[in-house]
């Protein structure tokens, strides 16, 4: 078949699958809704034999460099701006005790808001173009934000931003999910989040730079807002062109990789993409124990105000900027090796509260060490080690959720949760505690014990949930027979009715 009439069928096939039908999914009585539009893909394209390892190498060397220095852009702006307090904004704008706490609050109550909206709309639109426009406006947001002249200007673009930023996570997640197997999506799910910490060290020494401007009548905090929103305006541009919604779509694969690529990726049985919304997945969310206790992990708010403790250590706002970046060092550095642990040895609830014990001494540190400036230093730099379980949760809710609808509400809802800790958080840094923050300090120690201590009664609800399912050795032998093991693993059933599903840990 010539590539150009393969084209128009495989995009009649993504068009409109309830359209057409299966023979076998019929006699089985699977529905046309309830299949994967990858399904009618990889369907039309059954001469394509399996890869051999070093194929399969080298296909996801090409997705590599194609799909992650994308997402890893993405997510390192959203950590950029966090030195503004430090910059001399509080004092510019006049703002009172509290107000850029509540403004930091406001950010993400918006961003908490509109999860609401992305947990429905990622399912009806292409996920990478949503994604590319969010990032776009999120950027002019930013840009805006040097407009600020009061508190109410700041708090309406703190707003903004957060309705923008809320979509990147969501997006990141179910995109990271669609390339790769779910050993695979471990390492990559770490890459791009070490973009949060790139974002600190890039941020101290903008932050530093623009400090040193000494305009009147433009600040170097506008100027930073202005640069960082172009860049982030960018980003977006490249992210809505070259970024693809689906392998399907992927214009930089053969045809015959993409269907290569989305047999390898079958096994983990949560789909790419159907656009047909199911109630019945959506009310599962509300009865799903895991979900609870993903969003009961905190990662705390220390990236928002660790610039700010290390000022009131009596550090000129350079010189904070700059002791903050260690900072970012530590949470890539985390991050990345435990990406690296759970590819190599899954075990993910270890990792988690192995970043929760560097975290809890950090804690500790900064709570009971006041009088020594070098301990409440260490203590902030061992805090950012906590970061790092954010992505683990990020990993178990694309690897440990199947349904489509059921996915984009649980992406979104874990998203959300990242930012009750934060509105909260900055809630415990009150202006009467200056400059020490006790309250706040307790706080991070308190929630990184019990962080730990979650990541255990999930390991604990996994291999329990596991036990009720059907042996590994069972689901291996029945893919493949007669063409009805292959519909079953792109059927869009969420991870509670697929008796096939095997839960990570």
């Amino acid at each position: 078949m010539a590539s150009h009439e393969k084209g128009e069928l495989v995009s009649e096939i993504k068009g409109d699958t309830s359209s057409k039908g299966s023979s076998s999914s019929q006699a089985h009585g699977i529905g046309d809704h309830a299949l994967d539009q990858a399904f009618w893909y990889v369907h039309e394209s059954r001469n394509v034999d399996e890869a051999t390892p070093n194929e399969l190498r080298a296909l996801r060397c090409k997705i590599d460099w194609w799909i992650v220095p994308i997402m890893f852009c993405c997510y390192t702006m959203q950590f950029i701006d966090k030195y503004a307090a430090v910059m001399g904004l509080n004092k510019e704008l006049k703002l009172k005790p509290n107000e850029f706490s509540n403004a930091a609050t406001w950010f993400f109550i918006a961003y908490l808001i509109a999860e609401v909206p992305n947990g429905i709309i990622l399912q009806r639109v292409p996920v990478a173009k949503w994604l590319g426009t969010n990032v776009i406006l999120w950027g002019i947001a930013t840009a805006c934000t040097a407009a600020a002249h009061n508190y109410a200007s700041l708090l309406a673009a703190r707003i903004f931003l957060g309705i923008f930023e809320a979509a990147i996570a969501p997006c990141l997640i179910l995109i990271s999910s669609q390339w790769y197997t779910k050993s695979e999506a471990a390492s990559r799910f770490s890459i791009w989040y070490a973009g949060l910490g790139l974002g600190q060290i890039i941020g101290g020494i903008v932050s530093y730079a623009f400090q040193q401007v000494k305009h009147p009548a433009f600040s170097g905090w506008k100027i930073m807002f202005l640069m960082l929103g172009l860049v982030t305006v960018i980003i977006g541009l490249v992210t809505l062109f070259f970024l693809p919604d689906t392998p399907m779509k992927a214009r930089f694969l053969s045809e015959t990789e993409k269907v290569v690529l989305l047999k390898h990726v079958a096994i983990n049985q949560t789909g790419i993409r159907n656009k047909h919304y199911k109630w019945s997945q959506a009310l599962e969310v509300l009865r799903d124990i895991q979900l609870y206790l993903m969003i009961s992990i905190s990662s705390g708010v220390i990236t928002t105000y660790s610039a700010t403790l290390i000022k009131n250590f009596g550090y000129k706002p350079p010189t904070a900027a700059l002791l903050n970046m260690p900072s970012g060092i530590v949470s890539i550095a985390s991050t990345l090796i435990v990406g690296y642990g759970v590819r190599h040895t899954s075990n993910r609830w270890v990792w988690v509260a192995a970043c929760c014990i560097p975290g809890i001494l950090g804690g500790a540190l900064m709570s009971f060490d006041t009088g020594n400036k070098a301990g409440q230093l260490a203590g902030i730099y061992l805090v950012n080690t906590i970061t790092a379980t954010l992505v683990v949760i990020y990993q178990w809710t694309g690897a440990n959720v199947a349904g489509q609808t059921k996915r984009v509400i649980s992406v979104a809802l874990v998203s959300g949760s990242f930012s009750v800790g934060n509105i909260i958080g900055p809630q415990t840094f009150q202006a009467k505690d200056a400059p020490d923050y006790i309250p706040a300090k307790i706080t991070v120690l308190a929630t990184q014990a019990a962080a730990a201590l979650i990541a255990l009664v999930l390991f604990l609800y996994y291999v329990m949930a596991n036990r009720s399912k059907v042996a590994p050795s069972e689901v291996t032998e029945s893919v493949g027979v007669g063409g009805y093991g292959e519909e079953r693993l792109w059927e869009d059933r969420t991870d509670k009715q697929n008796p096939t599903f095997r839960y990570v840990y």
